[in-house]
């Protein structure tokens, strides 16, 4: 991999980009039982300042991530802290970056394995999409999100993301930009690594968190911005297909991806075809939140340098 950091994290140290390997024969290789978080660092431009984002809830859907896959004990928060913070130090970035924290099962063990924990942690510059501009055109996916009693869809789990890439993979060759999923009752429960929105009759609504959807901190951060600067309530309900025809507004938001407009479903236009009013306001609140421009929710934001 052609990467601008010059260092990882691995199972306790700080160590060359190139050296950070896990052995073939773990089961995180042979069976994909691993567990990860991405987390953004924004860097201001003014203060001189990285600040991670709400880096607590994401360490708490970390643990609770390794408790659902039964794994033993790996570090400490304060541990994982220190890790995130001082690689990002040790790469000395000086622009907004995404990390991905990791913990897996290393080690010779087979599929019932629980330990031991192996951690990793990666960042590399990243920039927002471009496609927060001109928008995104989505396709409703053949492909079903998995069900809670066949994966558990509300953590972040490595194997989850087999059905998510399934799924990109078919809308990106059939010429969309990303796919929508149904759950198994046919209602609309997210998109590949992202949670959607929409804007309908001046309400926002999203798939509640019985939908299959993964419980999205950037989906929680949506609600809450949107009910305090724009006072728009948000409807956490089963949404239809035909919903998204309907609706003013769709867009997705995840932390990589942040907020995306989404312009057409299925070749028919979103509202007038380009990106919403209500869209647009919430990219720039988020922006300005989550860099530190808008001094709002301190606690939200955790200073690198």
């Amino acid at each position: 991999m052609d990467s601008t950091a010059q260092f990882a994290y691995l199972n306790g140290q700080i160590v060359r980009w190139n050296d950070a390997k896990v052995h073939v024969f773990a089961p995180v290789a042979k069976y994909g039982i691993g567990i990860f978080e991405g987390i953004r660092g924004y860097w201001n431009e003014e203060a001189q300042q990285m600040y991670l984002f709400r880096l607590a809830e994401h360490l708490d859907r970390f643990a609770f991530s390794q408790k659902a896959m039964r794994f033993d004990q790996g570090p400490s928060r304060e541990e994982l802290t220190k890790a995130v913070v001082g690689l990002c130090r040790a790469n000395a970035f000086r622009a907004t970056v995404h990390i991905r924290m990791m913990a897996f099962i290393d080690g010779p063990g087979e599929i019932g394995a629980t330990g031991p924990i192996g951690t990793a942690i990666t960042a590399l510059p990243r920039q927002s999409a471009q496609q927060s501009i001109k928008g995104a055109s989505a396709q409703i996916s053949s492909w079903m999100r998995m069900p809670d009693n066949v994966m558990p869809a509300r953590i972040k789990c490595n194997a989850n993301y087999h059905n998510a890439r399934l799924a990109t993979m078919q809308a990106q060759r059939d010429g969309y930009d990303v796919a929508f999923l149904l759950n198994s009752r046919g209602k609309l429960a997210e998109a590949p690594a992202m949670c959607i929105f929409i804007v309908r009759e001046g309400q926002l609504v999203t798939p509640s968190g019985t939908n299959d959807i993964l419980e999205s901190i950037t989906r929680q951060t949506v609600i809450e911005l949107a009910g305090r600067y724009l006072g728009l309530k948000t409807a956490e309900r089963d949404v239809d297909r035909t919903e998204l025809i309907l609706a003013e507004e769709v867009f997705h938001c995840g932390t990589g991806a942040e907020i995306v407009p989404v312009t057409s479903v299925d070749r028919i236009p979103v509202g007038n075809g380009r990106p919403g009013a209500v869209t647009q306001q919430l990219i720039e609140i988020y922006r300005a939140v989550v860099s530190g421009k808008d001094g709002a929710y301190p606690s939200w934001r955790t200073p690198v340098f």
